[in-house]
């Protein structure tokens, strides 16, 4: 049941889910599922069910692509992405588009059947019909042997059932992350033969690593350049003038397969331990194998002591790699615990959803190597029984004394030594050094803070260093989140190379030292949040302010602090900026999530601040939030984008205490309008300066003058029963003036306009609104079509051209459409 690209359209039209050809193959390749060109041909090729040119021509007529063969085929192949019927339903189910079997039918339409014209299908070719069970099978063809293929209705409703069930089945047995990298990998690498691999090796190193899609197209594991190699498949191997890996490795015993399959020195250990003879004979084992290069990177003393004692020790070392039962890599979940043939001792199964394996923190290389008495998995390194949990690292080693120490204080012994999957980043004696002795010893005489510091060194799941292939953020017990990530062969954590030893397993999670201190925000006072970021002016300030002991005392504070650039070169402390900084200081602790519009916050100097909500914009007055809070052990900081500006007086207050609104005065007490600029408001002003009534002309500034009610009219039209701060500017912001049509204001370079007008000084704050000086008088717009086209009349042209191009683009593809049979009944082409 092969189906092309335009009927998958078709059907996925069925769903609401119109899109074009080339958008469902990207999104497809999105997924990872991509299949070459000749590849689609070869399997048409085997179900004898190859499309002449017509026929794809008439498929792709009923969705009016009037396309020729050649350039469909050229569109197909940029892309890679013929899907048959049965990879369709498998790639919609990973999108959860799922459907019950009543509603299969329904949901899809398929074609005339072809199995009953067709051969019996391979399993290569139909994998979900052998996986999901032979009743599937056996239901098709005994249909077929009861003569339904010649009634060709009926067959069409089996075969839609058969696929139902196929399809219900999929849905059931979900792949796993190891799976799924691998069945990409196998795509990437169909064009060099069948069951051949994309690997994708790190330059400088022998790690290799099967090939997921974010890989694939940044060509990086671990910021680290990779190269692509192609690889038989696990469990194929060449043969000699073949294309490929075209036949399955022998199947032979466990000890046999050790040879083949890059674990020659096992094998060698496994016969010098006596151990042959077992993993010969019957049986059904699983032996998590170590590479050659594994047992080449075991230190000499490590090594000598396995292989010289009586060969006691090798075997029990060997025993530990092996499991008495037969697990493949579906049954290595993440998690899991499987008792070793050496004294029952648990190997430590962890399956992340990168498709990385691990087995006790080493990596799976080679999976699924089957043997006929049992399963191989060869592993990076040789594994070593785990006896103790992680609080036996911390509580033995004399390196981690002073993480020991403030563990007990915290009361976090008892969690370390429960059952759980940790991983512990344990900073050593010498990170606890790095710490000013003065911050170091208030959080360790601090139980909320100390408690706060070690959560966030261990995180809620268990992270072995082989797992990590690029940053990801992920979750710690202090409830926030560490950046895990590598850079080469180094595991870093928020992007710094801190970690000295990795992989020290426990039973119930994973150790690694670091030598660095990891300091949560939650720790630390206002001081300490403010320094070593972009606000290290503020903060200098603050402290000649004589306002330190208020940043680095216990008071519930927030503090307000401006970006650096906030403040002008070469400032210095004086008496007013003292009062200004101390009104940066807000009496509580808040958190910006919790702010409402036109709420009130008392400062230390005792005025009150309002909050402003726009749509894109929190400001607390003239300021605006310019980066997340930061909430520490007892206050908050604000990063805002400007020096505050608390309000004094009103708005009339505000003008007449600045020379250069004389003239806007006299005009507003000859208007009648002194009493309204000092309502409660709030109001936005746009307040003329002098300079924009000496440019009128003499005599229409007496005629202006001289009419109280005209020029009452003008000076509404510069005023607005909102309040806008600069900060709630954005690209097309528009505001009702008091009287007139809607003022329209932007910010370009930093400058707000008004209906094309700047503002010469905005966010003169008042406690009934806020004054913007402008130096021309605000004119309503004309029309908005000839106010884009004065704006910028090149682009407005070059928008015409193009639009104009466009047009002659549809109109082709229009009159194509037209002389197609199917579109007879479209009426537009968009």
């Amino acid at each position: 049941m092969i189906l092309s690209a335009v009927d998958v359209l078709r059907r996925l039209d069925d769903v609401a889910m119109i899109l074009s050809a080339v958008d469902v193959l990207r999104r497809l390749d999105d997924m990872a599922m991509i299949l070459s060109a000749v590849d689609v041909l070869r399997r048409l090729d085997d179900m004898a069910m190859i499309l002449s040119t017509v026929d794809v021509l008439r498929r792709l007529d009923d969705v009016a692509m009037i396309l020729s063969a050649v350039d469909v085929l050229r569109r197909l192949d940029d892309v890679a992405m013929i899907l048959s019927a049965v990879d369709v339903l498998r790639r919609l189910d990973e999108v959860a588009m799922r459907s019950s079997t009543v509603d299969v039918p329904r949901r899809f339409s398929f074609p005339t059947p072809i199995l009953a014209h067709s051969p019996r299908p391979s399993p290569e070719l139909f994998p979900s019909l052998y996986i999901h069970g032979r009743i599937v099978v056996g239901l098709v063809w005994s249909a077929e042997a009861d003569g339904i293929r010649e009634k060709g209705q009926k067959m069409q409703h089996l075969t839609l059932f058969t696929l139902a069930l196929t399809l219900i089945a999929t849905i059931c047995l979900a792949k796993s992350p190891y799976q799924s990298v691998l069945q990409h990998s196998r795509i990437r690498g169909r064009q060099h033969g069948p069951n051949v691999c994309a690997m994708q090796k790190i330059q400088g190193t022998d790690k290799k690593y099967f090939t997921n899609c974010k890989q694939w197209y940044h060509r990086k594991i671990c910021g680290k350049q990779t190269v692509i190699s192609y690889e038989c498949c696990p469990g194929y191997e060449k043969l000699p003038g073949e294309k490929g890996c075209p036949a399955a490795l022998p199947l032979v015993n466990i000890y046999n397969t050790l040879g083949v399959v890059g674990a020659a020195t096992t094998k060698m250990y496994s016969e010098r331990a006596q151990l042959r003879e077992e993993i010969e004979g019957p049986g059904s084992f699983t032996f998590f194998a170590p590479s050659n290069q594994a047992w080449a990177a075991l230190p000499t003393e490590i090594l000598d002591a396995l292989v010289s004692n009586v060969n006691i020790e090798l075997l029990n070392a060997l025993h530990y790699h092996m499991v008495n039962r037969r697990l493949t890599s579906e049954d290595l979940k993440h998690g899991s615990a499987f008792p070793s043939m050496y004294q029952d001792f648990n190997v430590h199964i962890h399956h992340y959803p990168n498709g990385i394996v691990t087995v006790n923190c080493a990596r799976l290389v080679k999976t699924d190597q089957h043997a006929t008495n049992g399963i191989v998995h060869v592993v990076d390194r040789v594994i070593t029984a785990v006896t103790n949990n992680v609080h036996t690292f911390i509580d033995t080693d004399d390196d981690l004394e002073t993480l020991r120490t403030a563990v007990a204080a915290a009361g976090l012994t008892q969690m370390l030594e429960s059952d759980g999957h940790y991983t512990v980043f344990a900073p050593t004696n010498e990170a606890f050094e790095k710490i000013p002795t003065e911050m170091l010893n208030r959080i360790l005489g601090d139980p909320v803070a100390l408690r706060d510091l070690l959560n966030y060194h261990i995180l809620k799941s268990m992270q072995c260093a082989e797992s990590i292939t690029s940053g990801s953020p992920l979750e710690t017990l202090q409830g926030t989140v560490l950046e895990v990530g590598c850079d080469g062969t180094d595991m870093t954590l928020n992007g710094k190379a801190i970690v000295q030893m990795k992989d020290q397993l426990g039973t119930n999670g994973v150790v690694h030292y670091i030598n660095e201190l990891l300091i949560p925000d939650s720790v630390k006072t206002l001081l300490e949040l403010a320094q070593g970021s972009v606000v290290t002016t503020a903060t200098k300030l603050f402290v000649d302010a004589d306002l330190g002991s208020h940043l680095s005392g216990s008071e519930a504070l927030t503090i307000l602090t401006p970006q650096n650039e906030a403040f002008k070169e070469g400032v210095t402390m004086t008496g007013e900026l003292k009062k200004l900084l101390k009104n940066h200081i807000l009496k509580e602790q808040l958190s910006s999530s919790l702010l409402y519009h036109r709420q009130e916050l008392e400062t230390l100097g005792g005025i009150k601040l309002r909050v402003l909500v726009y749509r894109n914009s929190l400001c607390i007055e003239n300021s605006c939030i310019a980066a997340h809070d930061k909430t520490g052990r007892f206050g908050s900081m604000f990063t805002v984008d400007k020096v505050l500006t608390p309000p004094m007086g009103t708005i009339m207050d505000v003008l007449k205490a600045d020379d250069r609104f004389s003239l806007l005065v006299g005009a507003i007490q000859t208007a009648g309008m002194t009493e309204l600029m000092n309502q409660a408001g709030p109001h936005t002003v746009f307040a003329l300066t002098n300079d924009a009534f000496s440019a009128l002309p003499k005599a229409d500034l007496n005629k202006l003058m001289g009419n109280p009610q005209e020029l009452a009219g003008v000076l509404k039209y510069h005023m607005a029963k909102e309040i806008l701060v600069s900060g709630g500017v954005g690209s097309h912001t528009r505001l009702k003036p008091l009287q007139g049509d809607k003022l329209e204001l932007n910010m370009r370079n930093q400058t707000v306009y008004i209906n094309k007008v700047p503002v010469v000084e905005a966010d003169l704050m008042a406690t009934n609104g806020v004054v913007h000086a402008v130096g021309a008088i605000i004119k309503p717009l004309s029309p908005k079509v000839d106010r884009e086209q004065a704006d910028d009349p090149i682009r407005t042209a070059s928008s015409m051209r193009t639009d104009s191009r466009i047009g002659v683009k549809n109109d082709d593809l229009f009159q194509k459409v037209r002389k197609s049979i199917s579109s007879r009944t479209m009426t537009r082409i968009q």
